[in-house]
C-alpha cells in the first residue's frame, strides 16, 4: 500500500470516506461525525498538504491528516510549547477494516512527527466515544483531559474533547511512501510566533 498527499480531486472521496464512517458509527449507536464538515475547510487542509491518502492499488484504504497546528482551546500554553503534531480525521474504509491499517497510520505519523523533531502524537477523539478512546489507550497514548468548553469548527458545541498523547519515535509502518520528508513544522510555526512577538514588542 502507499501512503501519499491527497489532492484537490480527493475533496469528494474523502466527504464520501467520511458520510461512510458516520453511518457505520450511527449503527454502533455513536453520533460521532453527524454534522456534516465544511467542505471548503477540507480543501483548506489538503492543500495545505496536512491530509495523506493510504491507496490499495486504485482504492483508498484510509486518510490521516497529520498537522502541526492544534485547535483553539483544547491544550494549553505550557503543552503548546512542546515540540507536537496532531492528528485528525483518521479514517479507515470499511472494506479494509479488521487490517490493522489504523494502527499503521498512527505509527506512520509518529516516525514522521519523530524525523520532524516533534516530541508528541497528540489528538483529540469525539468526547463520548468510549471505544475510540479504548482503542486509542490501547495504541499507546495516554489520556491528558478531556474538554467540554467551547464550539466545534464546524459549529455546535464542542463534541470532540478527549485530549491524548504519546511520544513519537521510529517506526515500521510497512507502507510505500510517497510523502516529501517531513520539515520541522512545528519549528517553523514557533520561529513565526517568536517573530511576531519580537514585532509586537517593539
Amino acid at each position: 500500500m502507499i501512503i501519499a498527499p491527497a489532492e484537490p480531486h480527493d475533496l469528494a472521496k474523502l466527504l464520501a470516506f467520511r458520510e461512510e464512517a458516520a453511518a457505520w458509527l450511527r449503527g454502533l449507536g455513536s453520533d460521532q461525525w453527524s454534522r456534516p464538515y465544511p467542505a471548503e475547510k477540507l480543501l483548506a487542509t489538503i492543500e495545505a498538504g496536512t491530509v495523506f491518502m493510504l491507496r490499495d492499488g486504485h482504492t483508498t484504504a484510509g486518510t490521516i491528516t497529520l498537522t502541526p497546528e492544534a485547535e483553539d482551546g483544547l491544550w494549553t500554553a505550557k503543552e503548546l510549547s512542546e515540540s507536537s503534531l496532531f492528528v485528525n480525521k483518521l479514517t479507515v474504509a470499511r472494506s479494509h477494516a479488521g487490517r490493522n491499517l489504523g494502527a499503521r497510520l498512527l505509527n506512520w505519523a509518529g516516525d514522521r512527527a519523530y524525523r520532524a523533531s516533534a516530541k508528541w502524537l497528540r489528538l483529540d477523539a469525539w468526547t463520548t466515544n468510549e471505544g475510540l478512546q479504548r482503542y486509542y489507550l490501547g495504541q499507546g497514548f495516554e489520556h491528558v483531559r478531556t474538554v467540554t468548553e467551547g464550539g466545534a469548527v464546524n459549529g455546535g458545541p464542542r463534541v470532540s474533547g478527549w485530549l491524548a498523547q504519546r511520544a513519537t519515535h521510529p517506526a515500521n509502518h510497512g507502507f510505500t511512501d510517497e510523502t516529501a520528508p517531513p520539515r520541522n513544522s512545528w519549528l517553523e510555526v514557533r520561529v513565526i510566533w517568536v517573530a511576531v512577538g519580537h514585532v509586537w514588542a517593539r
